[in-house]
């Protein structure tokens, strides 16, 4: 099978069009042809060997979708043909965690694409339990936006941070596609949202995603606006995934009793903490990994109903993966860059 995969680390010059085997799968496992997988920054992450060890050559790729190639002997409620994605993050739905509603903590827990094999190739295949079918509502390419970035936003906002109704909530990085997630998300659950973005393109796309106040954080002083928008209140909820470039801007839109909740570290992970400001506002910060399947399902039974809609930047074929990291790299995009296949 045709694959995009790289056989040592380093920048986007190691992604190598290859010829590689089709997967073989197991009784419990189903093989998926390919029609579209969406970019992470994740799969940088990996490209760049700053995750787990991994076997090389090495297929990114953790949103993918597509049809039933094969199921495996014990699989039953999948057919060849099917239209299907495949759940990002997996686990063995068996385990005590996952019992819990909450997946992402369950030591077996990984990403496709990041541990295992991902996406980007003509074939991929997963656990039965880690197959969804999807309908004929959105695309390929549209569904394919969807799974890791609404389960991480709804996880941050609705599990983390316990988002209600009139909360100010600050997003930062509001391009990306964890942002154009949670514009939706905290629009949904009734929250005045602050759109935080460099451009003021990208800004007006967020105000069409339903965002309250748009600011650009490279003209104007974020937090003091944040501040002066709300009556010196301050936000409830600043969802922060950039790191360190804005982490004190971040910390400093908070209000009182305010709840910050990140997910990544773009811009790199070491920053600094005033203890005495956090105490004496009765601050809190919330780490998040992912979602929980629940959350999955959840996230997809409101796209389906269009409550929630994929944002698709740009599309790529297969063999154009490095330009399409390139354009994740210099930060070009608005919602979802996503691989044709």
């Amino acid at each position: 099978m045709r694959a995009m995969a790289f056989a040592k680390h380093g920048g986007p010059e190691v992604l190598e069009l290859m010829d590689l085997p089709v997967p073989t799968i197991e009784d419990d496992e189903v093989l998926i042809r390919v029609k579209a997988c969406a970019l992470n920054h994740l799969d940088l992450w990996v490209r760049n060997g700053l995750g787990t060890k991994i076997a090389m050559p090495h297929i990114g790729g953790c949103e993918t979708t597509g049809e039933v190639a094969e199921v495996g002997k014990k699989v039953t409620g999948l057919n060849v043909g099917q239209r299907v994605m495949i759940s990002p993050g997996q686990a063995d739905p068996s385990g005590e965690w996952c019992a819990w509603g909450l997946d992402q903590c369950a030591p077996d827990y990984h990403i496709q694409g990041n541990q295992t094999q991902g996406g980007f190739a003509e074939f991929a295949k997963a656990k039965a339990a880690d197959v969804l079918p999807i309908s004929e509502t959105w695309s390929f390419v549209e569904w394919a936006a969807v799974p890791l970035t609404f389960v991480t936003a709804w996880n941050m906002l609705h599990r983390r941070a316990r988002i209600k109704a009139n909360d100010n909530v600050v997003v930062w990085g509001a391009s990306s596609g964890v942002g154009v997630a949670a514009i939706q998300i905290a629009k949904l659950a009734g929250a005045r949202v602050f759109a935080i973005a460099g451009n003021e393109d990208k800004l007006k796309k967020a105000a069409a995603l339903g965002a309250d106040e748009l600011l650009n954080y490279a003209t104007q002083d974020v937090a003091k606006e944040v501040k002066s928008r709300t009556a010196g209140r301050g936000a409830d909820i600043v969802f922060e995934h950039v790191g360190a470039a804005v982490w004190q801007q971040a910390t400093r839109c908070l209000g009182r009793n305010g709840r910050l909740v990140t997910c990544g570290a773009t811009t790199g992970p070491k920053v600094e903490i005033d203890l005495r400001f956090f105490f004496t506002q009765q601050h809190a910060i919330l780490g998040a990994y992912m979602g929980s399947r629940s959350d999955l399902l959840q996230c997809l039974k409101l796209v389906e109903r269009k409550l929630l809609r994929p944002v698709v930047d740009s599309t790529f074929p297969l063999e154009k993966l490095r330009e399409a990291q390139e354009r994740m790299e210099r930060r070009e995009m608005f919602g979802k860059i996503v691989i044709t296949v």
